[in-house]
């Protein structure tokens, strides 16, 4: 079996290394391939994720490259993880939206929609390469974000082999587990929603309701990502939230700290990722490589340890770290890896598992269109996902997904389309823009500013 990583330069192909070789022989995972468009940053962080992946799985054949139909030849799977523009871009997006006077995060926020109209038209730009070289039934999961909206407009144009893949639901299931001191196996969710705007309607341990419980305890809000949330504010909507909907509940907490930090989520990792090329460039990454983990564990770490801290103004309990010998997390290469396990069990005869996935919706959420992408919990089997149904969904849950559901259908078709009108009519139904005037400058800025990626001159 072969995955192929499209992205493969980017700081976080560490952990795509550590999780499929680790489960590599498991798996029958033979072939692992890394590409990326920045010959340098794939010399760097693809030269250090193939060191981690031989040393974990010395039989494991590993290749980098910059050419895509190399990578591509004879794939099994596919990952996206793509940022065109780079970190640059990106800080561009959240201070545009800054200066406007809403918030420019690049999933939840304005700046997601700047961050698509490059994305998308890559992502295309791959799944019509992936269609050409990979092998038939070949399967994407798409972690690149804004991980819904690409999701959206890759399912509009028919590419039904796409997946869109996140972390963050089983981060959040893994930190219950070890808050109780259980092991991540052991736990389970229900989960329904979009992409970063989800809920967990039920969560067991053991095949035991535990959510009420979880969400009564004081100490859960010190020790998991509930920290972002107030304890009345769950006992109130009865269900657990995506730490990503601390943006739809609190705008106006999450606008203040960012203007008292002094630095947007982009600028803090731009930042980060510049001290470390900055450190590893000159390094021989094979024969350093012990030096080249050093820098790279002392520079993420401050990456991992911001996370969220300055919309927040709230840190995590723990400090990061990363150790390449200890049990894997999985991190969004779980997620893929979950995925194929269950395909593989389930063609030897092993009956259905669930799991999270963003998917055509297909009646999942009651109020939806078939085609809407949701992010929700599926069964799995050698036939691909089917989406659990949920039809008694609190009227304001539903209304808050709703309305992002229709920027995201929107969003799409502008981009699809090339239309700044119909950008602005999205952008307005956003709940965190909410103002047409805004809106509208908002269009305009982020089409003049992306032309050069949708004018349809691009070539990642």
């Amino acid at each position: 079996m072969k995955i192929a990583i499209i992205g493969g330069g980017g700081v976080r192909s560490m952990f795509l290394a550590k999780s499929i070789a680790l489960r590599s022989a498991d798996l029958g995972i033979t072939s692992l391939a890394f590409m990326d468009n920045n010959s340098e940053k794939l010399r760097i962080f693809g030269g250090m994720a193939s060191c981690l992946a031989k040393l974990l799985a010395p039989d494991l054949e590993v290749i980098t490259s910059t050419d895509p139909a190399a990578v591509l030849n004879g794939a099994d799977y596919v990952i996206t993880t793509i940022r065109p523009g780079g970190d640059a871009l990106r800080v561009r997006d959240e201070r545009t939206a800054l200066a406007e006077g809403v918030l420019g995060q690049e999933t939840t926020g304005a700046a997601g929609f700047s961050f698509a109209m490059r994305s998308i038209p890559a992502l295309v730009f791959y799944c019509g390469l992936i269609k050409k070289y990979a092998r038939s039934g070949v399967k994407v999961f798409n972690f690149t974000n804004p991980a819904g909206l690409v999701s959206q407009a890759l399912c509009d144009l028919g590419y039904n082999f796409c997946y869109g893949i996140c972390d963050a639901p089983s981060g959040m299931l893994h930190q219950f587990a070890a808050f109780y001191g259980a092991q991540a196996g052991e736990i389970s969710g229900e989960l329904y929603g979009l992409n970063h705007l989800s809920f967990f309607k039920s969560i067991k341990l053991r095949g035991k309701e535990i959510m009420d419980s979880l969400i009564a305890s004081p100490e859960a809000y010190a020790k998991t990502d509930l920290r972002f949330f107030e304890q009345d504010l769950l006992r109130h909507i009865r269900c657990v939230p995506n730490e990503y909907l601390y943006y739809y509940f609190y705008p106006e907490k999450a606008l203040a700290n960012i203007k008292k930090a002094g630095k947007t989520r982009g600028e803090i990792i731009e930042e980060v990722n510049r001290g470390m090329m900055k450190e590893l460039d000159g390094l021989d990454i094979e024969n350093d490589f012990d030096k080249c983990l050093e820098i790279y564990e002392k520079w993420y770490s401050r990456r991992e340890d911001s996370y969220m801290a300055g919309e927040t103004g709230i840190h995590r309990d723990k400090p990061w770290s990363f150790d390449i010998h200890a049990p894997d997390s999985g991190g969004y290469a779980g997620v893929a890896l979950e995925f194929i396990d269950i395909v593989r069990n389930s063609r030897a005869g092993e009956k259905k598992k669930t799991m999270i996935l963003c998917v055509p919706n297909r009646k999942s959420i009651a109020g939806l269109e078939d085609g809407d992408v949701v992010e929700v919990s599926c069964d799995i089997n050698a036939e691909g996902p089917l989406p659990h149904r949920f039809e008694e969904i609190d009227e304001q849950r539903l209304e808050q997904i709703r309305r992002v559901k229709i920027y995201e259908r929107l969003a799409a078709r502008a981009i699809l389309e090339k239309d700044q009108s119909l950008a602005a009519d999205a952008l307005m139904l956003h709940p965190l823009v909410n103002s047409y005037s805004i809106a509208k400058v908002l269009a305009a800025k982020y089409t003049e500013y992306n032309a050069p990626f949708f004018d349809g001159t691009y070539t990642p």
